[in-house]
């Protein structure tokens, strides 16, 4: 496989949607819920929102409520998303060097997928949580809280 090139990407085709943002969404407890609603109305109107099957899988635990999740993303015409095969290699990479730079072994795969995902479909990514993305792809365009 030959190495990605990158040089181009500006996160400028729409928005990946972290699992965070749909929690914080579906929960009106939550304390960033009004910050992840207002986001993601906001990112919405200026380019379209992405989920993948990792996201997707994430949010149907632990009670897969298939029908109200596919409800939620309808409202926000969030676009289903498969995840491109060479982000695989990128996510791959990402997390050995994690690993070697003496990361957690449990650090969880699923942010390496979305990251590497991001990076290669030109998506920006909205999360509450930007340390994951900062740290191993600190080339991403990030919307999140601070």
């Amino acid at each position: 496989m030959t190495s990605l090139d990158l040089s181009a990407y500006d996160g400028g085709a729409g928005f990946l949607v972290d699992t965070n943002i749909w929690i914080d969404c579906m929960d009106p407890a939550s304390p960033w819920h009004a910050w992840a609603v207002d986001q993601l109305q906001s990112c919405s109107e200026r380019a379209p929102l992405h989920i993948n099957l990792v996201i997707y899988t994430e949010l149907l635990v632990p009670e897969p409520a298939v029908d109200a999740l596919d409800a939620l993303l309808d409202v926000y015409q969030a676009q289903r998303s498969a995840l491109p095969w060479s982000c695989a290699s990128l996510a791959a990479r990402a997390f050995g060097q994690c690993r070697r730079r003496g990361g957690l072994r449990h650090a969880p795969l699923p942010d390496f997928f979305i990251g590497a995902h991001a990076a290669v479909s030109n998506l920006a990514v909205l999360t509450r949580d930007p340390t994951p993305y900062r740290s191993h792809f600190p080339r991403l365009v990030l919307v999140c809280p601070v």
